[in-house]
């Protein structure tokens, strides 16, 4: 509510509550606060909601499948291909769901052409870290050239690299539910074959998990929700990387509680991190990936002065 109520124009939650009414009611809309609140900040968010829970889920499958504490959702070149197909439909003078769209389709693909590299070397753990990290700089080295070179369009890309949920819409979020919870189904149904991967491929495998295609699903869940998320907030860090390791050391490490206590807490800090990027110096907005950064990089070098687990 507080999300609702706050913003460069306060609202009551009195007036929050009716416009509320109003839109599951048969009354229908009208009004200024109506419009502030059901066509504006609630889609917002709701999108916030569902980016912060699809970094955060797919962030704990990224760390578990690659056994690295250090696996963020863009481990596999989500980001970089995602942000190349951004800024390139950006350059070419498309907007609002259109670069989504080309963001979203871009970072799927780059997922792909980065599982078909390792394809030649087995689809082993080490084998798409190492071709996800020649992939994404490949990636980022392109990106840097686009950007140079559409500088008419530099504020814009770079709002948009810097993770934003400003202008968002209920399209947006039509848009992205699907790819987050399709992404979250499938990894939710396989969270006892993460709890044996923890042990080890050969373990897993003895114990009776079709490795190879367990993999590959896994791989394909985290990417459709990561790929959803940076196609509708653009790239924001460090909720993938530290919210799966706060859930485990309230929780532990099984997945049938790790991925929606993950996916619950990640979608409540970005609410909250996206409710300050657009109060503290409003009516500017500070990019919601900086927020993140700001309240992920103290908690993750508190982390690692613990030892990371």
């Amino acid at each position: 509510m507080c999300a609702l109520a706050l913003g460069s124009v306060p609202l009551p939650l009195s007036e929050v509550w009716a416009a509320l009414w109003r839109a599951v009611g048969t009354a229908g809309g009208g009004g200024p606060a109506y419009a502030i609140v059901v066509e504006l900040r609630l889609p917002r968010v709701v999108l916030a909601g569902l980016v912060g829970a699809a970094l955060a889920a797919s962030g704990a499958v990224y760390q578990t499948l690659f056994r690295n504490p250090l696996a963020d959702p863009y481990v596999v070149g989500v980001a970089p291909g995602a942000a190349l197909g951004a800024v390139a439909a950006i350059a070419a003078g498309l907007a609002g769901l259109a670069v989504s769209a080309a963001a979203f389709a871009s970072g799927a693909g780059a997922v792909l052409l980065v599982y078909r590299l390792a394809a030649t070397r087995g689809r082993g753990p080490e084998d798409l870290l190492l071709a996800g990290l020649a992939a994404g700089t490949f990636f980022a080295a392109v990106l840097s050239v686009v950007l140079v070179l559409s500088h008419g369009s530099l504020q814009q890309a770079l709002a948009w690299l810097l993770g934003s949920l400003g202008g968002r819409g209920w399209d947006h979020v039509r848009l992205t539910a699907p790819a987050v919870l399709a992404g979250y189904c499938l990894a939710r149904w396989h969270a006892r074959e993460l709890d044996v991967l923890l042990l080890g491929e050969e373990e897993a495998a003895s114990a009776g998990v079709a490795v190879p295609r367990v993999r590959a699903a896994l791989v394909a869940a985290a990417t459709l929700m990561t790929a959803a998320a940076v196609a509708s907030a653009g790239l924001v860090g460090f909720v993938g990387l530290v919210v799966p390791h706060a859930v485990r050391r309230l929780g532990g490490s099984v997945h049938a509680a790790l991925l929606p206590g993950s996916a619950l807490w990640g979608a409540a800090l970005l609410v909250w991190a996206d409710l300050l990027a657009r109060t503290v110096t409003a009516p500017l907005e500070i990019p919601v990936g900086a927020v993140t950064a700001l309240v992920g990089v103290p908690f993750f070098l508190w982390v690692l002065s613990r030892g990371i687990g």
